[in-house]
């Protein structure tokens, strides 16, 4: 047993440094092939060239993120750093403008974007424990609404005094930090956001972008903030267990499921086919296919009506997508949907001060609402309010990390998913009353 031991870990030692799984010299030589024929002008149009060229990059730049210490315990880490450094590369011309095209249509005219959104959402309402799902939403949820009122209310009070205006506060501020992260919440309402008020989303995004990182950056520290009360008001803290009665919601199950291509398959059919199901009732229903095609999806999960095998696939799938393609997906954003130089104007104090009331009002209204539905209030912030306004998984991570409860992070995750999937439903609402 001690041999086979040794040997394992010998194999890891001699592994060497490794970025997507790949040992450095091979990354560089793919790297200089497709950064070659990019600056040749000889870079294939369509998926075939803006995919590799995005992938490159962003695991580059996620390799980057991820190491520089203040970025990664306090900014988000990589993807931060992969929206904004890929926005200044094609800004400042270090890449090509004709990459920069390639990778806008791949991302907009060729559907890279909604192909994405369809796993993310799609795999992980499927992929839930379907009883956990049910008690969430009957437990969990108003303390995320509290959440969620609180930080939009204080924001457009705050937004309102400060002369930044109620509705740009909640719609650009507020609404983005809350809307669980940048794939599944930034990126899809920026869409809605461009569609209703008939403006570029890329000017969506570069008001949002900043509010994400802002937003990530100070849940993080007052998660911190939250431990440290907890250690000196112990009657608000469960030390890491939400509920006063928590028998009853069960976890996700850690059933580990072999990987099956066929499964795959049978998931890219499903969340494709629910992207068209929500373009099909938006025809008929007034809301954003996004938010109709989140409802379609957790109905059928709450009834069981699609057979857990095809459940399984759905979920496969969106492991894949998630895992391989985010940082080219961030890439995306940062060239398509983030313009840099709005990004450094919109910076300012009011901003900022903005950020912070959004983070702070969602801490204390679901601390107060989970202290009332027999929530211990510190978890119920944590996990209802923090894990609302930081940038989704990685967020979620590095929150319960400053807190020292990572136990949480089943609840943590129905923030960002089931919550995020509330943002997007709220967001379609508001907007028919502003505009």
């Amino acid at each position: 047993m001690s041999a086979t031991v040794n040997t394992d870990k010998s194999v890891r030692q001699n592994k060497g440094f490794e970025i997507m799984g790949i040992s450095l010299p091979m990354f560089m030589i793919l790297s200089i092939v497709i950064l070659g024929a990019t600056y040749m002008g000889v870079l294939p149009k369509g998926m075939i060239g803006a995919l590799p060229l995005m992938m490159v990059v962003g695991a580059s730049l996620n390799e980057l993120g991820n190491r520089l210490p203040i970025i990664k315990d306090y900014l988000g880490g990589g993807a931060i750093v992969i929206i904004f450094a890929s926005a200044a590369l094609v800004t400042y011309g270090i890449l090509p403008e004709s990459s920069k095209e390639i990778m806008t249509s791949f991302m907009k005219g060729e559907g890279f974007l909604s192909f994405y959104i369809a796993a993310l959402i799609t795999g992980s309402i499927l992929g839930m424990d379907r009883k956990l799902l049910i008690s969430a939403s009957i437990r969990y949820l108003p303390v995320i609404i509290g959440g969620v009122i609180a930080a939009l209310g204080l924001t457009g009070l705050v937004g309102m005094i400060m002369g930044y205006g109620a509705k740009e506060a909640i719609l650009y501020i507020a609404i983005p930090i809350m809307g669980g992260g940048m794939g599944a919440g930034a990126v899809p309402l920026a869409e809605m956001f461009g569609q209703v008020l008939d403006v570029d989303p890329a000017n969506m995004m570069s008001k949002m972008v900043p509010a994400l990182a802002l937003g990530n950056a100070m849940a993080i520290v007052v998660a911190g903030l939250l431990d440290k009360i907890g250690k000196k008001r112990k009657n608000l803290t469960g030390n890491g267990k939400l509920m006063k009665a928590q028998d009853d919601i069960k976890e996700e199950s850690k059933e580990v499921i072999k990987l099956d291509y066929k499964l795959m398959g049978i998931g890219i059919l499903l969340s494709t086919t629910f992207f068209v199901w929500g373009k099909m009732l938006a025809k008929f229903i007034p809301i954003h296919s996004y938010a109709l095609m989140i409802i379609s999806v957790a109905i059928v999960k709450v009834l069981g009506i699609v057979p857990e095998k095809y459940e399984k696939g759905a979920f496969q799938w969106f492991r894949f997508v998630m895992t391989n393609f985010t940082p080219a997906l961030l890439v995306g954003i940062g060239v398509a949907y983030t313009d840099l130089n709005a990004v450094i104007s919109s910076l300012s104090l009011v901003y900022i001060v903005l950020v912070f009331t959004t983070v702070v009002g969602a801490t204390m209204g679901s601390g107060f609402v989970g202290h009332f539905l027999g929530f211990y209030p510190i978890e119920a912030s944590i996990t209802g309010g923090l894990c609302m306004a930081n940038m989704g998984g990685t967020g979620d991570v590095a929150v319960l990390s400053a807190s020292k409860r990572m136990e949480l992070m089943p609840f943590a995750q129905i923030s960002s998913r089931i919550g995020g999937a509330f943002m997007l439903i709220l967001a379609t609402s508001l907007l028919s009353l502003f505009v």
